[in-house]
């Protein structure tokens, strides 16, 4: 998922809008995961700011990206999100970088699963601008299941 042209072909057959907002990770590893979404005419609505459902987007691939990766080769684990929630605090017009830093937390939650049992889990990205203030928060809740 690091590699951008890898990352983009993905995208284009399985999250067609993240290509379309330009959603890029910036950073991946078993603790965090950074993405960000440009500020251009794709993503924004006409109050001149960013769409909330291309943060959305955003909020939710850097937590989804991060289970991935607190799952790979643990076994099949299938994931659904059941629960999301936003709060905003700023209004979005400039590159937005979203940061999801629970992959410990994670990570532990994949480790106790035994085949069969599905447990959830809340994971907060944080939206920030490039002066580091918060302009938006979500919280998105994922089941994951450990597939006998």
């Amino acid at each position: 998922m690091s590699n951008p042209f890898i990352f983009w072909w993905a995208m284009l057959f399985k999250l067609p809008s993240a290509v379309f907002w330009r959603l890029k990770i910036k950073h991946l590893s078993l603790e965090k995961c950074v993405v960000t979404i440009p500020y251009f005419w794709r993503s924004q609505n006409p109050f001149k700011s960013i769409y909330f459902a291309a943060m959305a987007g955003a909020a939710e691939l850097s937590t989804g990206a991060l289970c991935q990766v607190g799952m790979a080769g643990k076994g099949s684990f299938s994931m659904l999100v059941v629960d999301f929630r936003a709060e905003y605090h700023k209004k979005a017009n400039q590159k937005i970088t979203f940061t999801c830093n629970q992959g410990r937390e994670l990570e532990n939650l994949v480790d106790e699963l035994k085949p069969g049992e599905s447990n959830t889990i809340t994971m907060i990205s944080t939206g920030t601008n490039p002066e580091g203030e918060m302009v938006a928060r979500f919280l998105v809740t994922w089941s994951i299941k450990k597939r006998i």
